[in-house]
């Protein structure tokens, strides 16, 4: 790798970069390295006061991190060198974006930000993406269009494109949905040179990483000293497993704990569907039967026994081999999860189901079916899911509910019709081929039945686990 100096650009300022991808390059800088050094934007206007924030305290903020004993440590992460400002036409964006200091543009858009259907092909009909075909930039590929024909313009120099989610394959996904999009709007000759001069190595995160709340602030100030208008905190617990495939050079994440590897399938797969999934499961059932927190929601012992027993007895099987200790992962996830320093909203870990139903939990549904095995323990998460969504459709939940991939009309006619279960489970976006399959109904309707007495006396075990 080059000495000269080289700047990590990240799209997406919440807090899980701030609390994960920054971490790992303060470290590295705190060993001395500090050829690399990190440029934060946003693409859409929603960030805007915390990147103010950052900027008037040189990017600089405190980290925050809580183990599940409750020992709570304080750090003040310094890799964010410059806070790129929002304005419509994502300027400052685009001129970092183009400037050959810039080797790597990594983002976190979460799973609906790839506007991918169930087939992993990009949804053009999405209004966000019609848009963004149409010469806006309300999406990452719109962003990336317009970063990269000025990168071109000025130099053309390789970029490592890289992806920070929970989409499996992401890498992958994100390529084809980016180069799908290209050829869509006409843009060969960018096509040719996205395919030619950049890569997109996939990748696994980890860290659990709540919104920032004041008291935040309040203990951060009396620990350190400092008032710090925009501090972030997560849990003590960190990974991030990346396949080394970057094109114009790379931190040496490897000195500071990042797994650099040739496939990060086993761990991608394990984390999707043992943590992320699981994780999901617990919010809806936590929110369901009144509960806030995830920690409270993991405590209960049905929920907690919901969540070991799909990880068990389903997606363990739909597993292994694998090169990692599956059921001292699912421990473990399940530790993290009841931690009660974390103070984790239901809220939000269980936005963006429609997006996660079929990414996370509906491979694990079809493998049971075609291992010979009735899915049973994981047919409670779309189950959990479905009542969810009726709460949502007749205004009782607790919250507001997110969800980047929901049409509301469309899941008002799904209750309003006289089957809802029966139109919900034949929709191929959520459950691909089990949509037309009547086990599956059969299944849904044993299942949804059987968690709405639960829910009525939640101190029971579920009955179907």
């Amino acid at each position: 790798m080059s000495e000269k100096k080289a700047v990590w650009m990240h799209i997406g300022a919440g807090s899980f970069h701030r609390a994960h991808q920054a971490w790992y390059l303060h470290k590295l800088m705190e060993q001395g390295d500090d050829r690399w050094s990190i440029a934060l934007g946003n693409i859409r206007d929603d960030a805007s006061v915390l990147l103010g924030h950052l900027a008037a305290q040189n990017g600089e903020y405190v980290l925050e991190t809580v183990s599940p004993e409750g020992e709570r440590q304080y750090e003040t992460i310094t890799s964010i060198r410059k806070v790129l400002p929002w304005d419509s036409e994502i300027s400052a964006l685009v001129k970092q974006g183009a400037d050959a200091e810039t080797r790597v543009i990594a983002f976190t858009v979460t799973e609906s930000g790839y506007y991918l259907t169930p087939e992993h092909e990009l949804d053009q009909q999405q209004a966000d993406i019609q848009a963004d075909l149409n010469g806006g930039i309300r999406t990452l590929y719109g962003a990336l269009t317009r970063i990269l024909k000025q990168r071109i313009a000025q130099h053309g120099d390789p970029v490592t494109l890289l992806n920070c989610d929970n989409l499996r394959h992401n890498g992958e996904r994100f390529r084809h949905g980016f180069l799908s999009f290209l050829q869509a709007k006409g843009e060969s000759d960018l096509y040719q040179w996205v395919e030619k001069n950049t890569t997109s190595p996939n990748t696994m995160v980890d860290r659990i990483t709540p919104r920032p709340t004041p008291d935040v602030a309040e203990r951060v100030l009396a620990a350190t000293g400092i008032k710090d208008a925009v501090p972030v905190m997560g849990e003590s617990f960190i990974q991030w497993v990346i396949e080394d495939d970057f094109i114009n050079g790379r931190p040496a994440l490897e000195q500071v704990g990042v797994e650099l590897v040739e496939s990060v399938l086993p761990w991608e797969e394990a984390k999707i569907r043992i943590l992320n999934a699981t994780h999901s499961c617990i919010a809806w059932a936590g929110t369901l039967i009144g509960l806030s927190f995830i920690d409270e929601s993991t405590r209960q012992s049905a929920i907690r026994q919901m969540a070991w027993e799909y990880v068990s007895r389903d997606v363990i099987p739909s597993l292994t081999p694998s090169p990692l200790d599956l059921a001292t992962y699912r421990d473990v996830v399940l530790a993290r999860f009841s931690n009660p320093y974390i103070k984790d909203t239901n809220q939000r870990v269980a936005a963006d189901g429609l997006s996660k139903i079929p990414g996370m939990v509906t491979p694990t549904l079809i493998e049971c079916y075609k291992r010979g095995e009735t899915p049973s323990a994981t047919a409670v998460l779309p189950a959990l899911f479905f009542l969810f969504l009726k709460r949502w459709a007749n205004g009782s939940l607790p919250y507001t509910y997110q969800d980047g991939a929901m049409q509301p009309d469309a899941v008002h006619a799904v209750f309003n019709a006289p089957d809802p279960l029966a139109v919900w489970a034949a929709d191929d976006a959520l459950f691909a081929g089990l949509a037309k399959s009547a086990d599956f109904l059969t299944l849904l309707r044993r299942t949804v039945a059987e968690l709405e007495l639960w829910i009525k006396q939640p101190e029971l075990q579920l009955a179907a686990v």
